[in-house]
């Protein structure tokens, strides 16, 4: 860590003579005493830069920025500089690197060869055959680094291949609209703790619980849909009383029902869902499929004394009717044949005629295919390396269609359409800046935007040479962020920023909190994103995410944060009241559940999230063989606060719960799921908290208006966020200028999103790279 050395060492640094005396004082007041720890602070040997020139050891300086700017140095426990002093070194060592930085830049080097993540290879399939899948079922998650899932993905390994020659061919034949060879399945379960009393987003009025799938259907054809009921741990099914109708919908259409009977023997409930199954014809392409049941009137006396929402445990809520376990889909029978889909539209843009060979109608479907897979113009070559698995499969009387089936599958197993590459140009020596090329220019910009490929007005922009032009790169980003592919940047990237990925893991104990359940935890996501869609769609400052009079609610969510008048599961835009503390981020359950514990909150966890995540100043990581909080003798009936102060009493534990608690604390009033209370164990609460600046205040508003009374670091680590993301590789200190100049711009107009990404696609780490280093 660096500590309070380094504000000596800043202060007599050689910058240039002035600089040096108006130092002097400083070095007097406040350093004396820090000239034993000049050697080695946080594994930075100090020593050699007192006499260095600066750009020699910009990187250490762009740290000692960084602990300056967050006020982490000198340590709390000693006397400290007061903020004009602050803010002057910060300035004037600021001025100085970016100076350098304008005149030697170091762009960073990416990898010059990433594969595309799961996500990005669902969506890409999705602009290149029109083709919407979950590619969930046949890819594995990437594995997550410095935040994201598109770091540490430069490898294909065998297993992994394997997976994607299996999906190329489902995805190719399901494409084109191929007859199986057999019926072909799917089968979706749905979450164990799933309450399925009220009426599904998107399902017909007068339903309840169930379940809507979207599913690609290859081929007009009958298709059977099979259902199956919840059961409890007797193997019974779960609220089988009085009669029940189920309902099955195809685009929200009813094109069948069963009626539901209870069992003659209540005690045996053996293959009473076998037979849950019904035939329905359905006309090929993508569509809508929804299993409910109709929904049985009951008093309103009932309905209000219920205690939970949360229906689904069998011993502390058991369900109050039956629900469904899992939906299976299997065909298609009796197939009429392939359909008019949207996929088959996007590819057979041309036909053997009488004057038109097999091959010459394959060039004209397999061209402009391989240019938006491959990112780049094609030739004639590259489509030859494609034609003979046109030729070969007709040869062997297959059909022009089966023949473009197998180029397809091709297509999504090679290199250039699951890789991307960046190569420097020739004769460059290693570790030397240069421009992207305008091509790869064109997907680090759909990529970051879209989670997919460039589409042809990007293509042709690159391919013209005209994108790395700056008025065009601009306005070719605000172009991206309006379309509604940029929904990508909700799903994609806040997901990850906002650890909402984290939430299908988290469980919290049913005995503390028995009204929990997978409604809720769907309904903090689609909060949480739903503001961070709404900042993104209308462009606003990107400091609504932490200030806003509004919250976006359904009857749920809105029960659960004591909110009346909000019914139904439609999501809408709500007015708070003053006195309702919700509205920001960190009034969200989302984030304040997946920084609890199963059973209490954690301040360590959500102070060291928001350093982290908000503020971008994490503390180091812990010293080895800490004891965890519960495993000390602190009595549990202790409110949180006076546990914590035990543990962070001990030497080893002190210097960074210092700096993580008390930014936690200001959250205590809300538990461990979101809601806000006034008592822990009894007590009242106590939600004091502070920046380690040393600010102090109370409650998540004045931790809110501790935020904000500095916006340039909650916008800095936005910027920091979103670089790594676009990029695919950690922030470096080398990145300090550009996101200094990007906070700068955006300032400008009120931090709105859109100001932060234009200036970081027109910055140098976005537009330029490092070549090669040798080993």
């Amino acid at each position: 860590m660096i500590r309070a050395a380094i504000f000596l060492l800043l202060i007599v640094m050689p910058i240039g003579a002035s600089s040096e005396e108006s130092w002097r004082p400083l070095v007097t007041t406040y350093c004396l005493d820090c000239h034993d720890g000049l050697s080695e602070k946080g594994g930075i040997n100090l020593e050699p830069l007192l006499e260095a020139p600066l750009a020699d050891h910009r990187d250490t300086w762009e740290r000692v920025v960084r602990q300056l700017d967050a006020r982490q140095m000198p340590p709390l426990d000693r006397e400290r500089p007061k903020d004009l002093e602050y803010a002057t070194t910060v300035n004037d060592l600021v001025s100085r690197l970016d100076q350098i930085a304008a005149q030697r830049p170091r762009p960073g080097r990416t990898s010059t060869i990433r594969r595309l993540t799961r996500t990005e290879y669902g969506n890409a399939i999705r602009d290149l055959l029109a083709l919407e899948l979950d590619v969930a079922e046949l890819l594995p998650a990437d594995e997550s680094s410095d935040g994201f899932d598109n770091i540490t993905v430069g490898d294909l390994s065998p297993a992994l291949l394997d997976r994607y020659l299996v999906a190329a061919q489902k995805i190719s034949r399901l494409a084109v609209g191929s007859e199986p060879g057999r019926p072909d399945g799917r089968t979706v379960r749905l979450p164990a703790d799933l309450t399925q009393e009220d009426r599904v987003e998107g399902l017909p009025l007068g339903t309840r619980g169930g379940g809507l799938i979207r599913h690609h259907f290859p081929r007009d054809g009958t298709y059977e849909i099979q259902v199956r009921l919840t059961r409890d741990r007797n193997d019974l099914v779960e609220g089988l009383g009085g009669q029940h109708e189920l309902v099955f919908l195809i685009d929200g259409a009813q094109e069948a029902s069963l009626e539901l009977l209870p069992p003659k023997d209540k005690r045996d409930h053996t293959g009473y869902d076998a037979d849950l199954k019904v035939r329905i014809p359905v006309r090929a392409g993508t569509r809508d499929v929804g299993v409910t049941f109709v929904k049985a009137s009951s008093p309103v006396e009932e309905t209000f004394r219920q205690p939970y929402e949360a229906h689904f445990n069998y011993y502390r809520h058991p369900r109050l009717s039956p629900a469904l376990y899992e939906i299976s889909l299997l065909g298609p029978f009796d197939a009429s044949g392939p359909g008019d889909t949207a996929s088959r539209h996007r590819i057979f843009t041309a036909r053997p005629k009488e004057k038109e060979t097999p091959e010459i109608a394959a060039r004209k479907v397999l061209a402009p295919l391989l240019r938006q897979a491959w990112r780049r113009p094609v030739t004639n070559t590259d489509v030859d390396r494609l034609l003979p698995f046109v030729q070969d499969t007709m040869t062997d009387g297959g059909s022009f269609e089966d023949g473009i089936e197998s180029a397809l599958a091709a297509i999504l197993v090679s290199r250039e359409f699951l890789f991307r590459t960046e190569t420097a140009p020739e004769g460059l020596a290693p570790g030397t800046p240069y421009p992207v090329a305008d091509l790869d220019l064109a997907s680090r910009l759909s990529f970051f935007l879209w989670s997919s490929l460039p589409d042809q007005e990007l293509l042709d922009l690159a391919e013209r040479g005209e994108l790395s032009d700056p008025a065009t790169l601009e306005s070719q980003a605000r172009r991206m962020l309006s379309d509604s592919r940029a929904d990508s940047l909700v799903s994609n990237f806040a997901d990850q920023w906002l650890y909402l990925r984290n939430l299908e893991t988290i469980t919290p104990d049913g005995r503390l909190f028995p009204g929990f359940d997978d409604n809720l935890r769907q309904a903090f996501r689609r909060e949480t994103e739903l503001l961070v869609s709404e900042v993104i769609r209308e462009d606003r400052s990107v400091l609504d995410l932490l200030r806003t009079d509004t919250g976006w609610l359904n009857e749920r969510l809105a029960k659960h944060y004591g909110i009346p008048h909000v019914y139904g599961p439609r999501f809408r835009r709500v007015v708070l009241d003053d006195e309702v503390p919700r509205g920001g981020l960190l009034r969200h359950g989302s984030l304040l559940t997946v920084t609890s514990y199963a059973t209490r909150t954690s301040p360590v966890i959500r102070g060291h999230w928001i350093l982290e995540n908000l503020l971008g100043t994490p503390p180091p990581p812990p010293p080895p063989n800490v004891p965890a909080l519960d495993d000390n003798t602190v009595s549990a009936d202790l409110p949180i606060r006076e546990r914590l102060a035990a543990h962070a009493g001990k030497a080893a534990c002190a210097s960074c719960h210092q700096v993580m608690d008390p930014v936690g604390f200001a959250l205590e009033n809300f538990d461990a799921v979101g809601r806000w209370r006034d008592l822990d164990q009894g007590r009242p609460v106590d939600a004091t908290g502070g920046l380690p600046d040393g600010s102090e205040f109370e409650g998540v508003e004045g931790l809110e208006r501790a935020l904000l009374e500095n916006p340039e670091r909650f916008v800095r680590t936005l910027a920091e966020k979103l670089l790594t993301y676009a990029l695919g590789r950690g922030i470096e200190p080398s990145d300090a200028p550009t996101i200094r100049e990007v906070v700068r711009s955006a300032a400008e107009n009120d931090y709105r999103f859109s100001s932060v990404v234009t200036a970081l696609v027109q910055s140098p780490p976005f537009t330029m790279r490092m070549s090669d280093v040798e080993n």
